[in-house]
């Protein structure tokens, strides 16, 4: 069973990180455009802020989901946008203390969360550990956006075991929104961690498998690089389907980002040959 406190540990220092790297740029540098097509810094910020406090009602108050589902339904299919776009014409520094409010609420949330129980979202309920682990995916995934934007290489750390560990285990979760039927067979998934460990997922002898790093297994799963750019190899016609819809994060398929986009990686798990 997943240690909620470790999740809810890393997940702040996520956060921190990226908090690290906002706080002090000056306010034309929050509104620098990011590889999200029409999002700058701002945006980004603005958005985790806003799940976070979306997060929090299904933390705390489940019994207001619904209703917080059917004014999203009433505000069209461009909210999330929307949302963040609202929050990015604040003050930098407004936005950053709306952020840092939220992100300490929700966490004291979801550590109140009784075991077992289920929280509502906007793809399949989940657990509390489930919720913090997606919090940390989105924390990550948003925060590569302001890394690039600013021409920064971020250090990996062991806390990339939780997005890697919640990618392979949305694997149906993405053929389903993509209205495709998921593989009946499980893939083994072998990646190589920052230590220069290797993580693993699935059964040994499963006839498919991908290899690689687990940085770019976790670029491609929150949509922040498109597989030609990164060193992942799919053993399998499923796996490299696979590749093409991976997606963790909740809400209708991403458009991800374009093949050449991104320069291929030169300190990540070496390309292997079949």
């Amino acid at each position: 069973m997943a240690d909620l406190g470790v999740i809810l540990g890393d997940l702040d220092a996520e956060s921190q990180a990226l908090d690290d790297v906002v706080a002090d740029l000056p306010a034309s540098d929050w509104a620098r455009e990011t590889p999200a097509a029409g999002w700058t810094i701002a945006h980004q910020i603005a958005h985790l802020a806003w799940t976070d406090e979306k997060a929090l009602i299904a933390a705390a108050h489940p019994e207001d989901w619904q209703a917080e589902v059917e004014s999203l339904l009433t505000a069209g299919e461009h909210y999330v946008d929307e949302a963040a776009a609202e929050g990015a014409e604040l003050p930098p520094g407004e936005l950053l203390e709306r952020w840092r409010a939220g992100r300490a609420r929700l966490a004291e949330a979801l550590a109140a969360v009784p075991d077992g129980q289920k929280l509502p979202w906007y793809g399949p309920p989940m657990s509390a550990a489930s919720m913090v682990t997606a919090r940390l995916m989105e924390t990550w995934a948003h925060g590569q956006d302001v890394y690039d934007a600013l021409g920064l290489r971020r250090e990996p750390t062991a806390r990339l075991w939780h997005i890697a560990r919640f990618g392979t285990r949305t694997r149906d979760f993405a053929y389903l929104l993509n209205s495709l039927a998921p593989p009946a067979e499980e893939f083994r998934v072998e990646l190589a961690a920052p230590d220069g460990t290797t993580w693993t997922f699935g059964p040994e002898d499963a006839a498919q498998k991908l290899t690689g790093g687990a940085v770019d297994f976790c670029l491609v799963i929150t949509q922040r690089r498109h597989p030609a750019d990164t060193d992942l190899v799919a053993q399998g016609p499923d796996v490299e389907e696979w590749l093409t819809v991976a997606q963790a994060f909740a809400g209708p398929p991403g458009s991800g980002r374009e093949a050449g986009q991104f320069a291929p990686p030169t300190d990540s798990f070496p390309r292997r040959r079949q």
